[in-house]
């Protein structure tokens, strides 16, 4: 498993299931509030959770504003704006296009094999529809989808209002707010929903970080058309000249001795931490051919970063952002969550 993997698994994969969204991307620009019948937090929270997904095609401007570090020797999370092309079939079909300055990268699943394709350097990775990491799945990388796990793993812990309505890629929609409890230790604020007043999908997600009244993260359609999608783009054929690799058998699944470096839940709520460990990385892969003692083989040099941290858990590295917090301990493990660093050191001492 190559470093750009590591850090898949590592950095970006444990925020990324901390804060619960599936991409960063900026809304659809704002217009007059939309007049819609009222509707209170309890009916539109059950209708977003029963509705019917549609299929539909759309676009989704990403903005990222997470304001990571950049990792030595490692390519750096993407910050700026840029567009993603997302079709959904249903009955897990999908399909995303994620461009970059020198290439682009595709997901696509068919509902039973789901493929990931780098144009950058012509390589295909294969694996059964329901295993691998989640952050890899088409279907996880909507704003449809974010906001509905948002919506699934906040309810229970959050104070649940709708407040107004707006407009979002055309389309009429409630903005619904999930605050969390005061018993909640996080740093975020509030996450806000705008849900389509007429087919009950989100269309938007925001997430606001505490003492900020700027949003840290959100996900939006800049548009979207609902109906029937070509069959055609959820299939994959390799381009000629492809490397194709299966993904090894069982990864990210918790079932699974391997599941663990894709990170494991402790808490709930808005103060769920992901706890992880860094895969192992390919030999030969260090440029002077050493590797450093305490730190996995394959895995970045994170001495520079953060800063330093120990416990009785151990001892690494914190790195903290406006919306979350990660340590990488020496000794290869990770965790991170939208919560204080004091939340992570309990989840790491367990």
């Amino acid at each position: 498993m190559g470093r750009r993997r590591w850090v898949g698994a590592g950095l970006g994969a444990v925020l990324v299931g901390a804060v619960g969204v599936g991409l960063v991307v900026a809304p659809a620009g704002a217009s007059a509030a939309p007049v819609l019948p009222p509707v209170s937090p309890e009916d539109l929270v059950s209708s977003v959770m029963t509705a019917d997904q549609q299929p539909f095609a759309g676009e989704v401007e990403v903005d990222n504003a997470l304001g990571l570090p950049a990792v030595p020797g490692v390519p750096q999370l993407a910050n700026g704006t840029s567009s993603v092309r997302v079709w959904s079939g249903g009955e897990g079909r999908g399909r995303v296009a994620l461009p970059s300055s020198d290439g682009e990268r595709t997901l696509v699943s068919d509902g039973t094999t789901r493929w990931s394709y780098d144009s950058r350097d012509r390589t295909a990775t294969r694996a059964p529809a329901g295993e691998g990491p989640g952050q890899e799945r088409p279907d996880n990388q909507d704003p449809t989808t974010a906001a509905t796990q948002a919506i699934a793993t906040l309810r229970q812990s959050s104070t649940v209002a709708v407040d107004g309505t707006a407009e979002v890629a055309g389309r009429a929609a409630y903005q619904l707010v999930l605050t969390p409890l005061p018993t909640e230790r996080t740093l975020l604020r509030e996450v806000r929903v705008a849900v389509d007043a007429e087919t009950r999908q989100p269309l938007q997600l925001t997430v606001l970080a505490q003492g900020s009244g700027e949003p840290a993260l959100q996900v939006g359609f800049s548009e979207i058309a609902y109906g029937p999608q070509d069959p055609s783009l959820f299939t994959f054929t390799p381009p000629p000249g492809t490397t194709v690799q299966d993904a090894p058998a069982g990864e990210g699944r918790p079932d699974r001795p391997e599941g663990d470096r894709q990170g494991q839940r402790v808490g709930d709520g808005w103060d769920t931490v992901i706890v992880g460990r860094a895969p192992q990385g390919q030999p030969g892969q260090q440029p002077d051919g050493q590797q450093p003692e305490g730190r996995p083989e394959g895995a970045p040099d994170l001495s520079t970063l953060g800063t330093p941290v120990s416990g009785p858990w151990g001892s690494g590295r914190v790195i903290t952002t406006a919306v979350a917090t990660v340590i990488v301990t020496d000794d290869g493990r990770i965790a991170a969550g939208a919560v204080p660093q004091q939340v992570l050191t309990e989840a790491l001492a367990r």
